[in-house]
């Protein structure tokens, strides 16, 4: 009885908390549980439909309840099991837990952020176990490694720290374990937020880490040597450490022919510079450097631009602000008709500007192929860090024309080079030069070639003979 006080005290104004007493012999058990966190079936299943046969009341409790996770329990660890899902029965002094969790999450689908037209098509859930086996029905071994921590006071998230112990170096586990260790808040929900705790957010506006829906896109990357965090009620996982390879290449290229997969890489890195310069290479030439301009093309421009109130500085800024928020409302915008609504706001918009001479026309090209190269990129940490050197490069264009072109490009060179993810450079495999990763990141070669890991990133770098 002073086990079933306590429990009513702690969970006190809770109206699903059920409270079921059966009779024995000489006292009463009580089975207790969460309605809105428990299967009633299974409630009824494993506990209700053998305590309450007349021939098992008198029986010891532990020889008739069956159940997948069977746990003896003290009272201390009551609220936490009972907000696991779990239903407790008391027998006296004795606790039991036997999990009766409900089927809250939905199953497994597609991956959206992901999508690849080969390769598998399943794709994380908010489900952390059915995470943990979507990654274990891809890697059959002993060395897949899961260290778990909770996180949260009141949240009480569950997260798992992956690895292959034979393939990781031991360094980087110690060290993204003893981050976690840190970590005291209030509550941890996804993903995203847990990232913001491991890494310095103002010391770079390139993420340091990689989220990932795709459980192939896991698996590689345990393999090559890297650190996986899964979170419980988050459909993404953290990949760690990640560099701006791994950003511009994804891993579905590798269910591709080689010639066809480096053209496209060839294509992401010319998109990648171009989303970033095109407007202060344009600024750059037209106010400063009109001689680099073919005559006719330059006589063009200046029609164009005749009757523009407004410096070219102006119209960039102005067209790459309306362009951010029509990508914000696509965003945000229900998947039915957030397009359509994205694309008659850029063409009544775009139409209407140049009707009214606020913008020229080649100015509405310019921003166009800027923001055409930057839709090849879909993590929108990415797009925010193309974004603030977009800008900056637009800055330094407006005033120092080409030379403010070459400072900018110096800045960003020093900025990518001189940081560290987790003592990983972040301009790897580049800087430093590494051909194995570059094979599987940059470039990419037929698959009997691939038979190296990476030196920077473990100690066994050997795939195949």
């Amino acid at each position: 009885m002073e086990n079933l006080k306590i429990i009513l005290t702690l969970f006190k104004d809770t109206p699903d908390l059920i409270i079921r007493p059966i009779s024995k012999r000489f006292f009463d058990i009580y089975v207790i549980y969460i309605e809105t966190l428990c299967s009633g079936d299974r409630v009824n299943t494993y506990i209700l439909n053998h305590l309450t046969l007349p021939g098992k009341r008198n029986q010891n409790i532990k020889k008739i309840l069956t159940g997948p996770n069977f746990k003896n329990i003290d009272i201390t660890e009551a609220e936490k099991y009972l907000c696991l899902g779990f239903c407790l029965i008391l027998d006296g002094d004795d606790i039991y837990a036997i999990e009766t969790k409900a089927e809250l999450d939905r199953s497994i689908d597609e991956a959206k952020v992901e999508p690849a037209i080969f390769g598998p098509k399943d794709a994380f859930v908010e489900n952390y176990q059915k995470n943990i086996g979507l990654i274990k029905r891809r890697i059959k071994s002993r060395h897949l490694k899961i260290k778990e921590k909770t996180l949260g006071r009141y949240s009480q998230t569950t997260t798992g720290v992956i690895y292959l112990d034979n393939i990781v170096k031991e360094y980087l586990v110690k060290e993204i374990l003893n981050k976690l260790n840190t970590i005291d808040t209030d509550s941890l929900t996804s993903s995203g937020e847990l990232k913001q705790f491991l890494v310095d957010e103002n010391k770079n506006v390139f993420p340091a880490m990689k989220l990932s829906e795709r459980p192939d896109t896991i698996v590689k990357s345990l393999l090559d040597g890297k650190v996986v965090i899964l979170v419980d009620n988050s459909p993404f996982a953290i990949i760690l450490p990640a560099v701006l390879a791994d950003f511009i290449n994804p891993t579905v290229d590798s269910y591709v022919n080689s010639l066809n997969t480096n053209f496209l890489k060839f294509l992401r890195i010319i998109c990648f510079i171009l989303t970033i310069v095109t407007p202060a290479v344009f600024i750059a030439l037209t106010n400063y450097n009109p001689e680099t301009i073919p005559s006719e093309l330059l006589m063009n421009i200046a029609t164009q631009r005749r009757g523009i109130p407004f410096p070219a500085i102006f119209e960039a800024i102005l067209m790459l602000f309306v362009c951010e928020l029509l990508r914000e409302s696509d965003i945000r915008f229900p998947n039915a008709y957030g397009s359509a609504v994205s694309l008659l706001g850029a063409l009544i918009i775009g139409e209407s500007a140049v009707s009214s001479g606020l913008v020229s026309p080649i100015m509405i090209i310019v921003i166009a192929l800027t923001f055409i190269t930057s839709l090849i990129f879909n993590e929108v940490e990415i797009n925010g860090a193309v974004r603030a050197w977009r800008f900056i490069y637009l800055l330094f264009a407006s005033f120092l024309g080409l030379y403010g072109l070459a400072l900018a490009f110096i800045f960003m060179l020093i900025n990518l080079c001189s940081y560290q993810v987790y003592t990983l450079s972040y301009m790897f495999p580049v800087s430093p030069f590494d051909l194995s990763y570059l094979k599987e990141t940059l470039i990419k070669v037929k698959r009997k070639k691939q038979n190296m890991r990476s030196k920077f990133l473990t100690d066994n770098i050997r795939k195949q003979v």
